[in-house]
C-alpha cells in the first residue's frame, strides 16, 4: 500500500472512531438525564422550580431530584419572540402561572400515556384545589389544546368560550385573539 492510501484509510478509520466516540457520549448523556429525571405519580406533591414557558414548568419531587411537566389541555402563546405582539401575551401566561402557584405545593394527576414524544410528563397540577390549567384558560392566558382529548375537556372549552366572550387576556386583542381561533380550527381539524 502506497503512503497516500495509508493515509486516506487512516484518516477515515479516525473519523469513525470519533463518530462512535461522540455517539455514544451523546447517548450516555441522555440516558442519565432521563435517569435523574424524578419520577412522578399521581397524587405526588412537588415544589415549582422553574417556569419554562406558559404550559410547561420543572418541578422537584422531594428527595428524588428535577421533573419537566408540560400541563395537559392547554398550549400558552410563544413568550420567546422578543416584542411580537404574541409575545406579551406568553410573557403574560408564565407570571399567572407563577402568581397561581405562588409557593404553594403542586399536586399531580398524570396523564394516560404519562410522557409526550419529548420525554415530558404531561400532568394536571393542582395548588390548593385549584387546576392550573383551567385556571389559565379561565383568566385568557391558554387556550385548550384539542388534538389530544382528554377528560376534563369540556370544562375546559366552557371556560375558554367565558373568558372569550368577556375579552379576557389574550381575547382582548382582536389581532391576538384571530391568530388564536386560527389555532384552535387547525387543531380541531387535527384531532378529528
Amino acid at each position: 500500500m502506497d503512503r497516500i492510501t495509508l493515509a486516506f484509510w487512516s484518516l477515515v478509520l479516525g473519523l469513525c472512531a470519533a463518530t462512535v466516540f461522540f455517539v455514544t457520549g451523546i447517548y450516555g448523556q441522555q440516558a442519565n438525564q432521563q435517569q435523574r429525571e424524578a419520577k412522578l405519580d399521581s397524587g405526588d406533591l412537588v415544589q415549582l422550580v422553574k417556569v419554562i414557558d406558559g404550559d410547561t414548568v420543572v418541578v422537584s419531587k422531594e428527595g428524588q431530584g428535577n421533573a419537566t411537566v408540560r400541563l395537559l389541555g392547554i398550549k400558552t402563546l410563544e413568550s420567546k419572540h422578543g416584542k411580537d405582539e404574541v409575545a406579551v401575551y406568553g410573557r403574560a401566561a408564565e407570571e399567572a402561572l407563577k402568581r397561581i402557584v405562588g409557593d404553594k405545593p403542586l399536586r399531580v394527576l398524570l396523564n394516560t400515556p404519562p410522557r409526550d414524544r419529548h420525554g415530558r410528563t404531561i400532568a394536571t397540577l393542582y395548588a390548593g384545589d385549584q387546576d392550573i390549567g383551567l385556571g389559565l384558560v379561565g383568566e385568557g392566558h391558554a387556550l385548550v389544546y384539542s388534538v389530544y382529548p382528554f377528560a376534563s375537556m369540556p370544562v375546559y372549552l366552557q371556560a375558554q368560550n367565558l373568558a372569550r366572550s368577556k375579552s379576557l387576556g389574550l381575547w382582548g386583542n382582536p389581532e391576538v385573539g384571530s391568530r388564536a381561533e386560527a389555532m384552535i380550527n387547525e387543531w380541531a381539524r387535527q384531532g378529528s
